[in-house]
């Protein structure tokens, strides 16, 4: 076709692709997998004790799950804890928050103290506090692995994940009536907001409201 021709050139025009029927799996609703975000203590020993009794790493294992727990530590706050910031002699962790967190100097106490102990006992010269075989500090994914293992050893009746021990720190501080302002600060909250909830399912608000 002469270049100064006024005709349009048509190409074949591929079709769009068909996203209608396309099958994507959609994550349900939290409330679709679990009836609450929480873990309570005896679950959470449960858990532990599950952890304990599989592979060779059990000790290892039930230890991350205490700490997370004892120090409502997020799941990558617990891969990244390094040695250097745990100090057995004086029983403190120092603990690095996420999210903008405000980090804090926590105590230690005795069940901690000798988990930790044992831990270097069986793991010398390891920068990090929980690592792999491979001697590299475990991943997130590892972690969900553990806990997911732990939950059916346990028989949970739901699945649980790694923030639901932070969650049940929250809760746990929050039945015992500690103040909100105090656990805002344990849990490294920027904002109390996010504080409150734990002392909006603490049942001690409503225990005078029935005189039997």
């Amino acid at each position: 076709m002469h270049p100064n021709s006024n005709t349009v050139l048509k190409f074949p025009v591929k079709p769009s692709p068909n996203i209608i029927n396309r099958k994507v799996p959609l994550r349900l609703k939290n409330i679709e997998y679990r009836s609450r975000e929480y873990l309570t203590e005896d679950e959470v020993d449960r858990l532990m004790s599950a952890a304990g009794r599989v592979g060779r790493h059990g000790h290892r294992d039930a230890t991350l799950l205490l700490l997370s727990y004892r120090h409502g530590l997020r799941v990558t706050e617990l891969v990244s804890l390094r040695w250097d910031q745990v100090d057995l002699k004086q029983g403190l962790i120092h603990v690095n928050r996420l999210k903008h967190g405000n980090p804090s100097v926590h105590p230690l106490r005795g069940p901690e103290l000798r988990a930790l102990r044992r831990m270097q006992r069986e793991y010398p010269t390891m920068p990090y506090v929980f690592c792999s075989e491979r001697k590299g500090p475990l991943t997130s994914d590892a972690v969900r692995k553990i806990l997911t293992r732990a939950g059916k050893g346990a028989n949970l009746p739901f699945t649980v994940h790694p923030h639901m021990l932070r969650h049940a720190c929250g809760y746990k501080l929050a039945q015992a009536g500690q103040d909100t302002r105090a656990i805002q600060h344990y849990l490294g909250h920027k904002n109390i907001q996010h504080t409150v909830r734990y002392t909006q399912l603490s049942p001690d608000r409503f225990k005078d409201f029935w005189k039997d």
